[in-house]
C-alpha cells in the first residue's frame, strides 16, 4: 500500500495570494497594521509559524492575540479565496481521480494550513472528498512532526499498521523535502510552486515532476 500525503499551495492549487492577503487584512483589523506580512517567507511553514512571526515582527504578544489571529483570518479567507487569481495546478484532477481508484493506495493532506483553511482552500475546486484526513498546521507548529499524525489517523482507517516505507510526501518546496525525509518516508518534488526542479532534486526529493500532469510516470514511480 501506498500512502500518499499531498502539499497544498503550491502542489495542488494557487490560492491566488488570498492567504497572504487574509493575514495581512487580519493585521489590519486586529492591530491597524497594514501590510505586516511583507518580507516574512511563507513558502512551506505552517500557517501558526507563520503567524507568530508576522506577531513578533511587529511585537505583538502572540500569547494572548493568537487565536484572535486563527479566527479573523478564516473570517478572511472565506471571502479571499473567491478571487480570479486562483487555478488548479496541472494534471491535478485526472492525477486524483486515477489514483482515487487503485486500491492499494491512499489520498491524504499533508499540510501547513490550518485544517479549516486548508478545507476552505480546497472547496472551490472540489478536492476535499479525495482526502479524508491528514496532518495540518492546526496540529503542530512544526511541519517536521505531521508526518507522524498523519500515518496515525490512516492507522484507524485502514485499521492496520502504516510502515513508513510506505509513505510519500508530494510538495512544491524543500521544506516538504526535509519533513519526508527527517522521518524516513520518499519524497515527490512538484516544480509548480517557487522552487526549480534543480532546487527539489538538491533538496533530495527522490523524484522531481515539472508538474503533475505526468501521469505515466508518476504511476511508474509508484509501479503501477
Amino acid at each position: 500500500m501506498y500512502l500518499l500525503l499531498f502539499d497544498i499551495d503550491g502542489t495542488l492549487i494557487d490560492s491566488g495570494e488570498a492567504g497572504t492577503r487574509s493575514l495581512n487584512l487580519a493585521f489590519e483589523k486586529l492591530f491597524s497594521v497594514g501590510n505586516a506580512f511583507h518580507g516574512i517567507s511563507m513558502a512551506g511553514k505552517t500557517d501558526t509559524q507563520i503567524m507568530k512571526e508576522g506577531l513578533m515582527k511587529h511585537g505583538i504578544s502572540f500569547n494572548s492575540n493568537l487565536d484572535s489571529v486563527i479566527n479573523t483570518y478564516l473570517m478572511h479567507l472565506q471571502k479571499e479565496i473567491n478571487n480570479e487569481r486562483r487555478h488548479i495546478k496541472p494534471g491535478i484532477y485526472e492525477l486524483l481521480e486515477r489514483l482515487s481508484l487503485l486500491k492499494d493506495v491512499k489520498l491524504g493532506l499533508l499540510t501547513g494550513n490550518l485544517e479549516p483553511g486548508a478545507r476552505i482552500k480546497l472547496q472551490p475546486f472540489k478536492l476535499n472528498n479525495y482526502f479524508p484526513t491528514g496532518a495540518f498546521g492546526s496540529d503542530d507548529e512544526d511541519r517536521d512532526r505531521l508526518l507522524p499524525i498523519a500515518i496515525k489517523r490512516f492507522e484507524k482507517i485502514c485499521q492496520r499498521k502504516i510502515d513508513i516505507t510506505e509513505c510519500i510526501v508530494i510538495g512544491d518546496t524543500p521544506r516538504d523535502v526535509n519533513c519526508a525525509k527527517i522521518n524516513g518516508a520518499m519524497c515527490i518534488g512538484v516544480a509548480t510552486g517557487p522552487y526549480s526542479i534543480a532546487e527539489l532534486v538538491r533538496a533530495g526529493a527522490d523524484y522531481v515532476f515539472r508538474d503533475l500532469s505526468d501521469h505515466y510516470n508518476f504511476l511508474q514511480f509508484l509501479n503501477f
